[in-house]
């Protein structure tokens, strides 16, 4: 199996990381459009089946070429280049899955359908945390009720040892976490899609071995599944969890405009005041060497054989500081591994799936399991 991995930065890095821990992987090329010093975790393995490469990604051409020498790609690329590397995919005839982050973008690689079945393989987008891991938890546990009433997922990626004041530490962009404070959420109320803000609702969730969080809505984390049981589900949420107090904090900034992406006019300079906020506010929640956990739950709803029934996943995932390898690399980059991994076997139909749509959720949880991802699950 030989695989190319688009990004080396930290998903990409940890996808490839876990990729040569299969004896049945015979190359991992890792490409990106400047590949530096490699993560000191990939450097240690010095395994000589990991090659790095220089790739521009909006090179077609010299993209198309490299996806013609391997089976699988695993994409950690910026989303935006998302569905033209499908496309390129499709077209060399190669398995291709991504870590998603646009709906809209996820929707554009449905079209590449027919190719995709056409070339006998398959395209997945969406295969990270959430979106990703907890859609797939929640669609199992959808197809094991006769009927489903309600559906809620949570997830955080926290700091084990939280400072304040807003106990928590940057684990993937803080960006992209503004992002989703400040972008209206997707949810299914009465069975019907709507949206409600960010940062609201919120409510309490006590996670064994965490202790006591606060779960509020931000955007992003149902892509698809929204539109798909649109009519069939009355209620489905997704909701991040953060330490108590976060939600508070972060709502008291955005209404003080201190998220805004509307340019203001400082000492006769235009400055954006998220950009401001996030060169000012980074430093102090990048955290090097202190460890991270991914908690999630997942809880499903409904009746089963006429009585009422309930499916409930819980993870906790803490740093393999051993490696240096954090919880959110393990949960995000190692999910697209494992996708790829059963791409390349032949577990997954030919054609475009999101993740909780084309994977094997039992196959998956036990693959999780095998690298010591626990999930617990309750009735």
């Amino acid at each position: 199996m030989r695989v190319l991995v688009l990004g080396a930065g930290l998903q990409g890095s940890a996808c490839a990381f876990d990729l040569l821990r299969n004896p049945a992987v015979s190359r991992v090329r890792l490409a990106d459009k400047t590949v530096g010093t490699l993560a000191p975790f990939l450097a240690a393995l010095a395994d000589p089946r990991l090659e790095t490469l220089p790739l521009d990604f909006g090179d077609r051409t010299a993209v198309g070429e490299v996806m013609r020498t391997v089976d699988a790609v695993a994409c950690a690329a910026p989303y935006y280049f998302n569905y033209d590397l499908a496309a390129l995919a499709v077209d060399a005839g190669v398995h291709f899955a991504d870590l998603g982050g646009n709906t809209e973008i996820v929707f554009s690689q449905f079209t590449l359908a027919d190719g995709a079945k056409a070339k006998g393989v398959s395209v997945l987008p969406d295969c990270g945390l959430a979106p990703g891991m907890v859609n797939t938890f929640a669609e199992h546990g959808i197809r094991q009720l006769d009927a489903v009433h309600r559906v809620r997922m949570f997830v955080g990626g926290l700091p084990q040892h939280p400072e304040p004041p807003l106990n928590y530490q940057i684990v993937y962009s803080l960006e992209g976490a503004l992002d989703y404070y400040t972008t209206p959420s997707w949810i299914l109320r009465d069975g019907h899609r709507t949206t409600v803000t960010a940062l609201t609702e919120v409510e309490p969730v006590r996670i064994e071995g965490v202790g006591q969080l606060e779960a509020f809505h931000t955007a992003g984390g149902l892509s698809t599944m929204a539109f798909r049981h649109e009519g069939r589900i009355a209620e489905m949420e997704y909701k991040t969890l953060r330490y108590p107090g976060h939600a508070e904090l972060m709502s008291a900034m955005r209404a003080l405009g201190l998220l805004s992406l509307e340019p203001l006019e400082v000492k006769g300079q235009r400055v954006v005041p998220r950009d401001v906020f996030v060169a000012a506010v980074s430093p102090h929640l990048r955290k090097p060497g202190k460890p991270d956990l991914v908690a999630a739950r997942v809880v499903v709803e409904g009746t089963k054989d006429g009585a009422p029934a309930r499916r409930q996943w819980d993870i906790v995932d803490r740093a393999d500081e051993a490696h240096g390898i954090s919880a959110m690399m393990r949960c995000t980059g190692f999910t697209l591994s494992i996708v790829v991994q059963l791409q390349a076997a032949g577990a997954v139909a030919p054609g475009v799936h999101t993740m909780d749509t084309g994977v094997p959720a039992e196959r998956y949880i036990a693959e999780l399991g095998a690298r010591g991802i626990s999930v617990r699950a309750t009735a």
